[in-house]
């Protein structure tokens, strides 16, 4: 079993380089003072909650005293302000607090994952012309495609819309107005199968199956552990 300062330094390792985005959700008017009063902290503040915070969705419950505790630790820590020695306290603590996330964790993923299969089984159930593969992969032709098909060694441009089985939207450089391209080697499972059964000016429809995607530990803040994705892919090129 991981100790509590190794599974927080996994999850954190992840949150060091910080990157923002201009296209956001106009900001609320009920702000607290320090937003006003120093807007850059408060906007590193609100980037830490977003990197670290996305860590550990589902696993705390937010409307709870368990958030206030969290929020109480990671204050007192940055200020200072603790009463105790943080290695002892982690020292002793530590071990229930593991025992607790990966209990939620495994909770959380064994959701996911029924979620997943029964958007699955419903999505082929309503379009005939879905294939399942071996892996558990379904394949939807929506364009045939006229050109070549890649191999696990060529380079694609393709454009693609990649949602959560809610239908949320976690990825899309069709919304971003700009092609991507990249080796073919170099993506999740799911994609390197399903792209290989496309053509050049074909458009498809992927439901990949969390094994073939980000696994039990998902991406970030916006793919959860054990996810099912859909993805519209449209294969505009192919290099070898």
């Amino acid at each position: 079993m991981r100790t509590t300062a190794a599974f927080l330094s996994i999850m954190l390792s992840r949150s060091i380089a910080f990157t923002f985005t201009r296209s956001v959700p106009r900001a609320s008017t009920r702000l607290l003072s320090s937003a006003t009063e120093n807007p850059p902290m408060y906007a590193l503040g609100v980037n830490l909650a977003k990197q670290i915070g996305g860590q550990f969705n589902g696993l705390i419950d937010k409307s709870s005293p368990e958030m206030d505790a969290v929020i109480a630790g990671f204050r007192d820590t940055m200020k200072d302000e603790l009463v105790v020695d943080p290695n002892a306290f982690l020292a002793e603590h530590g071990p229930e607090l593991n025992k607790i996330l990966q209990e939620r964790a495994s909770t959380v993923v064994d959701k996911m994952k029924e979620d997943g299969a029964a958007f699955a089984k419903e999505f082929l159930e309503c379009n005939e012309e879905a294939i399942k593969t071996e892996s558990g992969m379904i394949y939807l032709p929506m364009v045939e495609g006229e050109g070549a098909s890649p191999s696990i060694t060529s380079s694609v441009e393709v454009h693609y819309h990649g949602q959560l089985t809610d239908g949320t939207v976690f990825d899309s450089s069709v919304q971003r107005g700009q092609t991507i391209s990249f080796p073919l080697s170099n993506v999740i499972k799911g994609w390197q199968e399903g792209l290989q059964l496309m053509k050049e000016g074909g458009k498809a429809t992927l439901v990949i199956p969390s094994d073939m995607a980000y696994g039990d530990q998902g991406s970030g803040e916006t793919i959860p552990p054990g996810a099912t994705l859909k993805f519209e892919v449209e294969l505009f090129k192919v290099s070898n």
